[in-house]
Protein backbone atom coordinates (compact mmCIF):
# COMPACT_ATOMS: atom_id res chain seq x y z
CA UNK A 1 0.00 0.00 0.00
CA UNK A 2 1.13 3.40 -1.11
CA UNK A 3 1.11 6.20 1.61
CA UNK A 4 0.52 9.95 0.19
CA UNK A 5 0.56 12.79 2.36
CA UNK A 6 -1.22 15.85 1.26
CA UNK A 7 -0.22 19.39 0.95
CA UNK A 8 -1.69 22.35 2.53
CA UNK A 9 -2.26 25.26 0.10
CA UNK A 10 0.59 26.72 1.40
CA UNK A 11 2.63 24.07 0.67
CA UNK A 12 1.08 24.11 -2.46
CA UNK A 13 2.40 27.12 -3.87
CA UNK A 14 6.21 26.17 -3.44
CA UNK A 15 5.77 22.88 -5.24
CA UNK A 16 6.89 22.73 -8.77
CA UNK A 17 5.29 20.31 -11.22
CA UNK A 18 7.12 16.78 -10.05
CA UNK A 19 6.16 17.75 -6.39
CA UNK A 20 2.59 18.72 -7.46
CA UNK A 21 2.33 15.21 -9.19
CA UNK A 22 4.17 13.17 -6.21
CA UNK A 23 1.91 14.68 -4.09
CA UNK A 24 -1.53 14.61 -5.86
CA UNK A 25 -1.61 12.33 -8.88
CA UNK A 26 -1.90 8.58 -8.15
CA UNK A 27 0.14 6.50 -11.22
CA UNK A 28 0.46 2.93 -12.20
CA UNK A 29 -2.54 1.40 -11.18
CA UNK A 30 -4.92 -1.07 -12.92
CA UNK A 31 -2.10 -3.93 -13.14
CA UNK A 32 -3.40 -7.03 -14.63
CA UNK A 33 -3.74 -10.12 -11.52
CA UNK A 34 -3.52 -7.68 -8.96
CA UNK A 35 -4.49 -5.76 -6.59
CA UNK A 36 -3.36 -2.03 -6.06
CA UNK A 37 -3.74 0.47 -3.20
CA UNK A 38 -2.80 4.19 -1.44
CA UNK A 39 -3.43 5.53 1.73
CA UNK A 40 -3.89 9.40 1.75
CA UNK A 41 -4.18 10.97 4.61
CA UNK A 42 -6.75 13.75 4.15
CA UNK A 43 -9.69 12.25 5.48
CA UNK A 44 -8.32 8.74 6.04
CA UNK A 45 -9.28 7.91 2.39
CA UNK A 46 -7.42 4.30 0.32
CA UNK A 47 -7.73 4.47 -3.40
CA UNK A 48 -7.43 1.21 -5.08
CA UNK A 49 -7.79 -1.26 -8.22
CA UNK A 50 -8.51 -4.71 -8.81
CA UNK A 51 -7.73 -6.07 -12.29
CA UNK A 52 -8.37 -10.16 -12.15
CA UNK A 53 -7.68 -12.16 -15.11
CA UNK A 54 -7.45 -16.23 -15.18
CA UNK A 55 -7.99 -16.25 -11.09
CA UNK A 56 -10.24 -14.15 -8.69
CA UNK A 57 -8.69 -11.56 -6.51
CA UNK A 58 -9.29 -11.50 -2.71
CA UNK A 59 -9.39 -8.15 -0.69
CA UNK A 60 -6.74 -8.20 1.99
CA UNK A 61 -6.07 -6.06 5.07
CA UNK A 62 -3.57 -4.02 4.97
CA UNK A 63 -1.26 -3.85 8.00
CA UNK A 64 -1.35 0.23 7.97
CA UNK A 65 -5.04 -0.38 8.49
CA UNK A 66 -4.45 -1.81 12.28
CA UNK A 67 -7.68 -3.91 11.27
CA UNK A 68 -8.99 -7.99 11.14
CA UNK A 69 -10.04 -7.42 7.82
CA UNK A 70 -9.53 -5.45 4.93
CA UNK A 71 -13.93 -3.76 6.30
CA UNK A 72 -13.55 -4.41 9.46
CA UNK A 73 -14.46 -0.25 10.05
CA UNK A 74 -14.84 1.09 6.36
CA UNK A 75 -16.81 1.23 3.86
CA UNK A 76 -16.23 0.38 0.33
CA UNK A 77 -17.14 1.87 -3.52
CA UNK A 78 -16.45 -0.18 -6.37
CA UNK A 79 -17.05 1.12 -9.73
CA UNK A 80 -16.41 -1.26 -13.27
CA UNK A 81 -14.97 0.54 -15.88
CA UNK A 82 -13.97 -3.13 -17.84
CA UNK A 83 -15.38 -6.23 -19.31
CA UNK A 84 -18.09 -8.30 -17.42
CA UNK A 85 -17.10 -9.57 -14.13
CA UNK A 86 -18.26 -9.92 -10.58
CA UNK A 87 -17.71 -9.36 -7.14
CA UNK A 88 -18.71 -11.52 -4.24
CA UNK A 89 -19.46 -10.39 -0.55
CA UNK A 90 -19.81 -12.79 2.13
CA UNK A 91 -21.10 -15.42 -0.31
CA UNK A 92 -23.35 -12.97 -2.25
CA UNK A 93 -22.49 -12.33 -6.04
CA UNK A 94 -22.91 -9.72 -7.47
CA UNK A 95 -22.56 -9.27 -11.47
CA UNK A 96 -21.05 -6.17 -12.82
CA UNK A 97 -21.16 -4.81 -16.05
CA UNK A 98 -19.34 -2.30 -17.48
CA UNK A 99 -20.09 0.92 -15.55
CA UNK A 100 -22.08 -0.97 -13.01
CA UNK A 101 -21.64 0.43 -9.04
CA UNK A 102 -21.46 -1.52 -6.09
CA UNK A 103 -21.14 -0.13 -2.25
CA UNK A 104 -20.18 -2.96 0.53
CA UNK A 105 -20.99 -2.19 3.73
CA UNK A 106 -18.84 -1.93 7.04
CA UNK A 107 -18.09 -5.51 8.55
CA UNK A 108 -18.24 -7.29 5.37
CA UNK A 109 -15.27 -9.96 5.63
CA UNK A 110 -14.88 -11.74 2.70
CA UNK A 111 -14.96 -9.97 -0.88
CA UNK A 112 -13.38 -11.24 -4.26
CA UNK A 113 -13.34 -9.92 -7.45
CA UNK A 114 -13.60 -11.91 -10.74
CA UNK A 115 -13.68 -11.47 -14.71
CA UNK A 116 -16.46 -13.10 -16.77
CA UNK A 117 -13.88 -13.55 -19.66
CA UNK A 118 -10.03 -13.48 -19.14
CA UNK A 119 -9.56 -11.60 -22.15
CA UNK A 120 -12.17 -8.90 -21.69
CA UNK A 121 -11.17 -8.29 -18.02
CA UNK A 122 -13.57 -6.66 -15.38
CA UNK A 123 -11.25 -3.54 -14.07
CA UNK A 124 -12.72 -2.19 -10.91
CA UNK A 125 -11.61 0.39 -9.11
CA UNK A 126 -12.02 1.21 -5.81
CA UNK A 127 -12.52 3.51 -3.22
CA UNK A 128 -12.78 3.33 0.30
CA UNK A 129 -13.89 5.55 3.66
CA UNK A 130 -14.10 4.88 7.40
CA UNK A 131 -17.45 3.81 8.16
CA UNK A 132 -18.75 4.78 12.16
CA UNK A 133 -21.89 2.64 11.11
CA UNK A 134 -23.11 -0.25 9.04
CA UNK A 135 -24.85 -0.36 5.88
CA UNK A 136 -26.23 -2.60 3.54
CA UNK A 137 -24.29 -4.14 0.56
CA UNK A 138 -26.20 -2.98 -2.70
CA UNK A 139 -25.16 -2.16 -6.28
CA UNK A 140 -27.12 -0.13 -8.86
CA UNK A 141 -26.79 -1.16 -12.69
CA UNK A 142 -26.18 1.60 -15.30
CA UNK A 143 -28.91 0.86 -16.93
CA UNK A 144 -31.15 1.82 -13.99
CA UNK A 145 -29.26 4.90 -13.11
CA UNK A 146 -30.47 8.62 -14.04
CA UNK A 147 -28.64 10.78 -15.82
CA UNK A 148 -28.68 13.89 -15.14
CA UNK A 149 -27.61 16.28 -17.88
CA UNK A 150 -25.32 19.62 -17.84
CA UNK A 151 -23.37 22.04 -19.45
CA UNK A 152 -23.66 22.57 -22.91
CA UNK A 153 -22.16 22.46 -27.00
CA UNK A 154 -21.69 26.23 -26.97
CA UNK A 155 -19.47 25.54 -23.52
CA UNK A 156 -17.95 22.46 -24.51
CA UNK A 157 -19.07 20.92 -21.62
CA UNK A 158 -22.50 18.90 -22.31
CA UNK A 159 -22.11 15.79 -19.63
CA UNK A 160 -24.82 13.44 -18.30
CA UNK A 161 -24.01 12.51 -14.34
CA UNK A 162 -24.69 9.48 -12.93
CA UNK A 163 -25.44 9.49 -9.33
CA UNK A 164 -25.17 5.73 -7.39
CA UNK A 165 -23.80 6.21 -3.66
CA UNK A 166 -25.83 9.57 -2.39
CA UNK A 167 -28.37 10.65 0.17
CA UNK A 168 -31.22 9.68 -2.45
CA UNK A 169 -29.55 6.62 -3.62
CA UNK A 170 -27.22 3.46 -2.06
CA UNK A 171 -27.14 4.84 1.14
CA UNK A 172 -23.43 4.72 3.28
CA UNK A 173 -21.75 6.70 6.18
CA UNK A 174 -19.86 9.24 4.42
CA UNK A 175 -18.76 7.86 0.46
CA UNK A 176 -20.63 9.84 -2.06
CA UNK A 177 -19.66 8.21 -5.75
CA UNK A 178 -20.57 8.44 -8.96
CA UNK A 179 -19.62 9.27 -12.49
CA UNK A 180 -19.56 11.81 -15.50
CA UNK A 181 -19.74 10.67 -19.35
CA UNK A 182 -18.35 13.73 -21.38
CA UNK A 183 -20.53 13.86 -25.10
CA UNK A 184 -18.36 13.50 -28.43
CA UNK A 185 -17.21 17.26 -29.24
CA UNK A 186 -17.09 18.08 -25.25
CA UNK A 187 -13.85 18.95 -23.19
CA UNK A 188 -14.27 20.35 -19.98
CA UNK A 189 -15.53 19.19 -16.96
CA UNK A 190 -16.98 20.90 -13.44
CA UNK A 191 -16.73 24.28 -15.31
CA UNK A 192 -17.50 26.69 -13.43
CA UNK A 193 -15.94 24.89 -10.47
CA UNK A 194 -15.86 24.61 -7.19
CA UNK A 195 -14.50 23.88 -3.69
CA UNK A 196 -15.95 22.23 -0.82
CA UNK A 197 -14.17 22.31 3.00
CA UNK A 198 -16.90 19.52 4.24
CA UNK A 199 -15.35 17.00 2.04
CA UNK A 200 -12.36 16.01 0.17
CA UNK A 201 -12.52 14.53 -3.43
CA UNK A 202 -10.96 11.91 -5.70
CA UNK A 203 -10.92 12.33 -10.08
CA UNK A 204 -10.65 8.80 -11.48
CA UNK A 205 -10.11 9.85 -15.15
CA UNK A 206 -11.48 7.13 -17.30
CA UNK A 207 -12.15 6.25 -20.79
CA UNK A 208 -8.81 8.85 -21.91
CA UNK A 209 -7.79 7.76 -25.19
CA UNK A 210 -4.35 6.33 -25.07
CA UNK A 211 -3.14 9.31 -27.20
CA UNK A 212 -4.99 12.16 -25.44
CA UNK A 213 -4.60 13.54 -21.95
CA UNK A 214 -6.85 15.74 -19.65
CA UNK A 215 -5.17 19.14 -18.29
CA UNK A 216 -6.78 18.92 -14.52
CA UNK A 217 -6.34 22.48 -12.94
CA UNK A 218 -6.71 22.54 -9.00
CA UNK A 219 -5.39 24.69 -6.36
CA UNK A 220 -7.04 27.78 -4.77
CA UNK A 221 -9.13 30.03 -7.47
CA UNK A 222 -6.48 32.85 -7.48
CA UNK A 223 -3.85 30.61 -8.08
CA UNK A 224 -4.37 27.62 -10.16
CA UNK A 225 -1.87 25.16 -11.09
CA UNK A 226 -2.60 21.96 -13.54
CA UNK A 227 -1.75 18.06 -13.61
CA UNK A 228 -1.41 16.29 -16.97
CA UNK A 229 -3.32 13.32 -16.66
CA UNK A 230 -3.46 10.15 -18.59
CA UNK A 231 -5.85 6.86 -18.41
CA UNK A 232 -6.97 5.41 -15.16
CA UNK A 233 -5.01 7.89 -13.22
CA UNK A 234 -6.24 9.67 -10.17
CA UNK A 235 -5.95 13.01 -8.95
CA UNK A 236 -7.28 13.57 -5.19
CA UNK A 237 -8.63 16.58 -4.29
CA UNK A 238 -8.51 18.96 -1.51
CA UNK A 239 -11.29 21.02 0.10
CA UNK A 240 -9.16 23.88 -0.67
CA UNK A 241 -8.97 23.31 -4.02
CA UNK A 242 -10.94 23.83 -7.12
CA UNK A 243 -11.63 20.61 -9.58
CA UNK A 244 -12.27 20.86 -13.13
CA UNK A 245 -10.33 19.35 -16.35
CA UNK A 246 -10.22 19.69 -19.88
CA UNK A 247 -9.08 16.70 -22.31
CA UNK A 248 -7.98 17.26 -25.85
CA UNK A 249 -11.01 14.89 -26.59
CA UNK A 250 -14.11 13.76 -24.34
CA UNK A 251 -13.44 11.26 -21.26
CA UNK A 252 -15.09 10.06 -18.35
CA UNK A 253 -13.96 10.44 -15.00
CA UNK A 254 -15.65 8.69 -11.19
CA UNK A 255 -16.28 11.37 -8.65
CA UNK A 256 -16.19 10.13 -5.12
CA UNK A 257 -16.08 12.17 -1.55
CA UNK A 258 -15.60 11.77 1.94
CA UNK A 259 -16.29 14.19 5.01
CA UNK A 260 -18.71 15.47 7.05
CA UNK A 261 -21.56 16.10 4.04
CA UNK A 262 -23.12 13.93 2.06
CA UNK A 263 -25.14 16.62 0.37
CA UNK A 264 -23.90 16.25 -3.46
CA UNK A 265 -24.69 20.29 -3.69
CA UNK A 266 -22.68 21.26 -1.01
CA UNK A 267 -20.44 22.94 -2.42
CA UNK A 268 -19.15 26.88 -2.89
CA UNK A 269 -18.98 27.91 -5.98
CA UNK A 270 -16.35 30.07 -8.08
CA UNK A 271 -17.34 32.46 -10.87
CA UNK A 272 -14.55 31.54 -14.01
CA UNK A 273 -13.59 35.34 -14.08
CA UNK A 274 -12.50 34.84 -10.76
CA UNK A 275 -9.85 32.41 -11.53
CA UNK A 276 -6.27 32.99 -12.17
Amino acid sequence: MRLYQMADAVRYGLMNTEELRETFLLEGMFQPGEIEFAYVDLDRTVIGSAVPTTDELKLETEPELRADYFLERRELGVLNIGGPGAVTVDGKTFAMDRLDCLYVGRGSKEVTFASADASASACFYLLSYPAHAEYPTAMVKFADMKGLELGSVETCNKRTIYKAIYKEGIKSCQLVMGFTLLSSGSNWNTMPPHTHMRRSEVYFYFDVDPAHRVLHLMGPPDATSHLVVADKEVVVSPGWSIHAGVGTKNYGFCWGMGGENQAYDDMDGVAIAELK
